[in-house]
């Protein structure tokens, strides 16, 4: 009865994710002009995360929340997400080296990572969907030099037998969606290459 009860579980997973397929997509509308970027250097990287996106620590495939993350220990969740867009906002910004000192914001909308029983329960299936709100203004006088612009960040996460090679070999969600979210920011401030893409898989 036991190992009925787990197949059953497994498939309601299944089923739950199966019922949410979509098209997902790394996207901006506007990119940065290079030729207006290159003559910028990011002084600063602020990231915001609004007190009215909501966070929870609710088990499940897909808890309903704005914020869902946790590959760090339990604490405070806004923080540990803020600190992921940071590094990734100042990784992607790394290639401006000019001479007008800029402050990049990122405005959290929306860090909806895989859980760790969504990563167990299903294979080839599961999204990381990371939203943003980015805006560039002058360091000094604070006018706006681009955006606001929001950007989508989505990505495949990996689950299953992938998840247990990815851990495996030491690659971890924070790592990929790190990198994946750096790419997008250089992307669109015309840094590096046009990230944008459309993908279709199985996720909430």
């Amino acid at each position: 009865m036991g190992r009925i009860m787990k197949f059953a579980a497994l498939a309601a997973l299944t089923l739950a994710v199966a019922g949410c397929a979509s098209t997902w997509r790394t996207y901006y509308a506007t990119p940065v002009d290079p030729a207006v970027s290159r003559g910028w250097r990011v002084a600063d990287v602020q990231v915001v995360v609004p007190d009215s996106l909501t966070t929870t620590e609710q088990p499940g495939l897909a808890p309903d929340a704005d914020i869902v993350w946790r590959e760090d220990p339990p604490g405070d969740r806004r923080a540990q997400v803020a600190a992921i867009l940071k590094t990734a906002a100042e990784r992607g910004a790394a290639g401006l080296r000019g001479s007008r000192a800029v402050r990049l914001q990122i405005q959290l909308v929306q860090f909806h990572a895989l859980t760790f029983e969504a990563e167990r329960g299903v294979n080839n299936a599961g999204v990381h969907n990371i939203k943003f709100i980015a805006t560039v203004a002058d360091a000094r006088s604070g006018a706006v030099l681009a955006g606001p612009e929001q950007i989508d960040a989505a990505l495949p996460a990996f689950s299953g037998q992938e998840a247990v090679r990815r851990r495996a070999a030491g690659e971890t969600q924070k790592g990929i969606i790190t990198a994946h979210v750096a790419e997008t920011i250089a992307g669109w401030l015309g840094v590096g290459p046009d990230p944008r893409r459309e993908f279709q898989r199985l996720g909430r």
